[in-house]
């Protein structure tokens, strides 16, 4: 469930040379200068880069400090939503209101799947909307204001569906963030002035989780983190799943934790992390310093040579026996690991075991590439579902 920063805006992007380049598809940038052997590398555009397992857990782990404390999940426009205790009560919050709605309703997931995915589905969007129908009631509770869910189902549409915000001027996304924001502040006070025991839905957790001196602009930034995290993230991590499956057919029969995390590798949806140095030192035989940015990318990792045999290619047993500290880094790492990673592989487990052992799947039609953004999101492409003879039932 790791959020993609910036679900909401637009951010600025450091100037170096190779800027435009960069700009402009960042993902074949660092491909093309991968040569498949270095782990940390000067980049033609001015950053680091950072493709090796033990780099990007000294980045990401920080043990020894040397780099800015962040969180990809709970950045604000005005910079972390701190304290660190506030996060790890969120966190906690949120993980055991999607568990305890995961746990009471995974009977429903066959008839969901039938409703939404038989026969034919448009993806990304059709994964995208079926989480969100799956967790309603984690997002906003049933007696939730009418202008809210409006702001909410506005925010999935405009910001959220793979490509949607582009599909928006500026001016016409700005304007609109301010009316969502608005909203989300006025039913924050809200609920500050009338609070409730055992939290409802997401909102209520950070808002019982991020303490009274929080400002509501800030944890109204958390709560759409947590929207783009569940309806984004999940929705597209499922994606990648079915389409790796209806594209190599056979691989159907792998456990759904081992196509899961197959899918993970290939196409991590979080696939770049960004850090900066507090002081000039060594990285892995280069040489980082505050002017530098950081970037730990998880795609080059999940492929990287050194690492995995056949990495460009999906096979989901490899995981029958998964690799020691492999070089696998879906949801972060270190303190600042993805706080719904547990749940997420949970509901991601439930959603391909329906869709695999009781239907029969394929791609016929699929995009050349994925979508690139905050997050990684899969080509538009269409699945089919077919009865199979030998379904353990549940349709």
């Amino acid at each position: 469930m790791e959020s993609s920063t910036g679900a909401m805006e637009e951010r600025p992007v450091p100037k170096h040379r190779g800027t435009a380049s960069w700009r402009r598809d960042p993902l074949a940038y660092l491909s093309a200068e991968f040569d498949g052997t270095r782990d940390v590398w000067r980049s033609a555009s001015g950053r680091l880069c950072v493709a090796g397992p033990e780099a990007a857990r000294e980045v990401m782990g920080n043990r020894q400090g040397m780099f800015v404390e962040t969180s990809d999940f709970f950045h604000t426009r005005t910079g972390v939503f701190g304290p660190r205790g506030a996060q790890i009560d969120i966190g906690r919050g949120a993980r055991a209101l999607i568990r305890r709605r995961l746990d009471a309703t995974q009977a429903e997931l066959p008839r969901l799947v039938r409703d939404r995915l038989a026969p034919i589905s448009r993806w990304p969007d059709a994964g995208n909307l079926l989480v969100r129908e799956h967790l309603a009631d984690v997002l906003l509770c049933r007696d939730a204001p009418g202008a809210l869910r409006q702001a909410v189902d506005g925010v999935v549409g405009r910001a959220v569906l793979a490509g949607a915000r582009g599909r928006h001027g500026t001016v016409s996304r700005l304007v609109f963030r301010r009316r969502v924001m608005h909203v989300l502040a006025l039913e924050i006070r809200a609920r500050r002035a009338a609070p409730v025991g055992d939290p409802r839905d997401l909102l209520d957790v950070v808002v019982s989780g991020g303490g009274p001196s929080a400002s509501p602009g800030d944890l109204a930034e958390v709560y759409l983190s947590f929207l783009f995290a569940t309806v984004g993230s999940v929705g597209f991590a499922l994606g990648w799943a079915v389409y790796l499956v209806g594209t190599h057919p056979g691989t159907e029969s792998a456990e759904p934790e081992w196509i899961i995390r197959e899918a993970m590798r290939l196409w991590p949806v979080a696939w770049l992390f960004t850090r900066k140095p507090r002081d000039t030192h060594d990285l892995a035989g280069v040489a980082a310093g505050p002017h530098d940015d950081v970037d730990v990318c998880s795609y080059l990792m999940h492929r990287h040579p050194l690492h995995w045999d056949r990495p460009e290619e999906f096979v989901p047993m490899r995981w029958a026996a998964p690799p020691r500290d492999p070089a696998f880094m879906p949801f972060g790492y270190g303190p600042h690991t993805c706080a719904g990673a547990t749940v997420t592989m949970a509901l991601l487990n439930d959603l391909v075991r329906v869709i695999t052992r009781n239907w029969r799947l394929s791609v016929p039609a699929a995009g050349s590439g994925p979508h690139l953004g905050p997050a990684l999101a899969p080509p538009r492409f269409t699945m089919r579902l077919s009865d199979r003879v030998d379904s353990p039932g549940g349709r």
